[in-house]
């Protein structure tokens, strides 16, 4: 899950940030709403969490905008304003929910979590061989049997998974996981890449490596099958 979160106040997005990442979660992060169009182009976001009171063009206004060009995205607004007429009018600019300041973590990460279920009703997996990712539960089954991954490795397996039969570099995985402001080795993505090769050795598929390229994740052939 890629979650979008908008907003200004520093000591409570690195407070959100890192609950919604000790779930598993990818987190962008913008302190204003004149960004919000060029991030929702670059990023496959599952969601945004977007605060009402920003610099540069308020939280509503970022709703109007992304409706108005017809963005489906799920939006659930931050505010300290408890107005009813404030959550009214976030609602019928075409915000999904919202969440009144101060609030609970776990409320917020429910509250993700149910609008994520709700804009993609139909399980999203991702399976090959016989490995299998739940992409909603973040389960990993091998033969129907559960395997063990880290939040690292689950986010470069699924990025191969869905990229397979493709070449992708080093530094392909490392764009496509990690949120802005986060730094991370290629040699650092080796050692992921070397952990998840032990854990899928019994799922019938195989991560080449491509001199000079990256990888590539398949099934294995007939006849490689036979003979490891």
């Amino acid at each position: 899950m890629h979650v979008l979160l908008v907003e200004d106040d520093i000591i409570l997005s690195d407070g959100i940030s890192r609950a919604l990442r000790s779930e598993g979660m990818v987190v962008d992060v913008l302190n204003n709403g004149l960004d919000v169009e060029r991030s929702l182009q670059n990023s496959a976001i599952s969601l945004m969490v977007l605060d009402i009171g920003l610099p540069g063009i308020d939280g509503f206004e970022v709703v109007r905008r992304l409706r108005a060009r017809g963005n489906p995205i799920p939006v659930l607004l931050l505010t300290a304003r408890d107005a009813l007429q404030d959550r009214v009018h976030g609602l019928e600019l075409g915000a999904d929910d919202y969440l009144v300041k101060p609030f609970a973590t776990p409320e917020l990460i429910a509250r993700i979590k149910a609008l994520v279920r709700r804009s993609n009703p139909n399980p999203i997996e991702l399976s090959i061989g016989g490995l299998a990712l739940d992409t909603y539960t973040k389960r990993a089954m091998i033969n129907n049997q559960a395997i063990e991954l880290s939040v690292r490795e689950w986010t470069v397996l699924e990025y191969l998974m869905q990229q397979a039969s493709r070449v992708v570099s080093k530094q392909q995985i490392i764009d496509a996981i990690l949120p802005w402001g986060e730094e991370l080795t290629l040699n650092a993505v080796e050692v992921y890449v070397s952990r998840i090769r032990l854990k899928i050795a019994d799922a019938n598929i195989v991560i080449r490596t491509i001199r000079g390229f990256g990888y590539m994740l398949e099934q294995k052939k007939a006849e490689h099958a036979a003979n490891d």
